[in-house]
């Protein structure tokens, strides 16, 4: 069976957030599950810095990283995930899990993002931490 697939559409009904940025950080694809999960909508997020997603104390590191990644050409997080805060159009934290893809395309570098809001879960295993650290200093 051959059948044409198109990639752009599934892209865009994804289910999770897709963002891709160039070499500088400038964000250049953004779909609709990024807009559900950010509040930004496509033309508030296309041409602006991924800082519009980025909690301002987290912004050096993540910009250290970005660009050893772009001068590598590669990230563990090709593989892994790695879960990050990150901020809502209304400035409501939340907390995100993703992966990336690094691609060399005719105009350099990009850096694509599968994310989604790991919030509930990131909230539900920080509450358990601090009852498991509660039960064992009763114990102690």
């Amino acid at each position: 069976m051959n059948q044409k697939f198109d990639l752009e559409a599934f892209v865009r009904a994804a289910a999770d957030a897709v963002i891709a940025a160039s070499a500088d950080g400038t964000i250049i694809f953004w779909n609709p599950a990024a807009t559900r999960m950010f509040g930004f909508s496509e033309a508030e997020a296309l041409g602006r810095s991924l800082d519009l997603i980025i909690p301002e104390r987290f912004r050096a590191r993540h910009w250290e990283g970005y660009r050893q990644v772009m001068a590598r050409g590669a990230s563990k997080y090709q593989t892994s995930v790695l879960r990050v805060p990150a901020l809502r159009k209304d400035g409501q934290p939340l907390s995100i899990a993703f992966t990336v893809a690094l691609l060399d395309t005719a105009e350099g570098r990009v850096i694509a993002a599968i994310a989604r809001d790991d919030t509930a879960q990131w909230s539900e295993e920080r509450e358990l931490k601090r009852r498991l650290a509660e039960l064992e200093k009763r114990s102690a």
